[in-house]
């Protein structure tokens, strides 16, 4: 997808993106191709012709860090395709306070669509080690992620520092017309949760935590799972969501036609 915007060219919006899809310039090499000046001034097309062929070579380095500033955070999720192999699913769990108030992170689980990470709190969950865990990928996905997870994680380790692309699934929902937490969403997918945590929310995963302080192996191993099935769910809702999106641009529409 992230081939096919031009939104992030300065002064293209949207529906002026769909104007030059309609036109036929469905890509960065259709528009680096074009002879006409496609309704703008001459040194404008220029301007944009030398930033779509910057992209293309930060593309071509597989270059996160640049999209994750050169992209509106709104429109991240058309990194999702290009960086899905290096993307990573995260979510936390606190003791149920904020950062200011006495609030730690418990549990940080993370999950690249192949292996699922645990740190936990005095075992081996510090900033460095999730520093180091992070810098291994290059997509961030979450669930209400840039509002809660992020900000609460920046906020307890100094050290740590996000700066790929984020696929918050929450505001994507949204953006679908589609209302409801995490749960409700899995259920409507028709994801279920291992049994041993279904009915379980947040503020049992608060619980958990103070049981395990108070020496219980089950109630962490339990919290441990509870976060497993937040953070795994959340790759195979970013692919449905992200086809979703896609389709809500109108693209589909103009390739299937042959309008290129």
């Amino acid at each position: 997808m992230i081939k096919n915007t031009f939104c992030s060219l300065d002064g293209i919006g949207e529906k002026l993106e769909r104007r030059l899809w309609r036109e036929g310039i469905l890509t960065w090499e259709d528009f680096l191709g074009a002879k006409a000046s496609l309704g703008f001034a001459p040194e404008r097309k220029r301007f944009f012709d030398e930033c779509l062929f910057h992209d293309r070579e930060e593309l071509d380095a597989a270059n996160a860090v640049y999209f994750s500033r050169r992209i509106r955070r709104r429109e991240h999720w058309r990194l999702f395709d290009v960086f899905r192999e290096g993307a990573v699913c995260l979510d936390i769990e606190t003791n149920g306070y904020q950062p200011d108030r006495g609030g730690v992170v418990t549990v940080v689980g993370l999950y690249d669509g192949r292996d699922y990470t645990c740190l936990v709190r005095g075992e081996n969950l510090s900033g460095e080690t999730l520093k180091r865990e992070l810098s291994r990928y290059k997509c961030l996905i979450t669930f209400y992620g840039a509002a809660f997870d992020v900000p609460f994680l920046l906020r307890s380790f100094g050290e740590v520092k996000i700066d790929i692309p984020h696929f918050d699934l929450c505001f994507a929902a949204k953006r679908l017309g589609i209302k409801g937490g995490l749960k409700k969403l899995e259920h409507e997918l028709g994801i279920i949760r291992d049994e041993s945590v279904q009915g379980l929310d947040g503020y049992d995963a608060v619980k958990l935590w103070e049981y395990a302080g108070r020496g219980s192996r089950e109630a962490l191993d339990t919290l441990v799972r509870y976060n497993k099935e937040d953070t795994v769910n959340l790759m195979h809702i970013a692919s449905v969501f992200y086809d979703r999106l896609r389709r809500s641009t109108g693209i589909e529409e103009f390739l299937s036609c042959g309008v290129a």
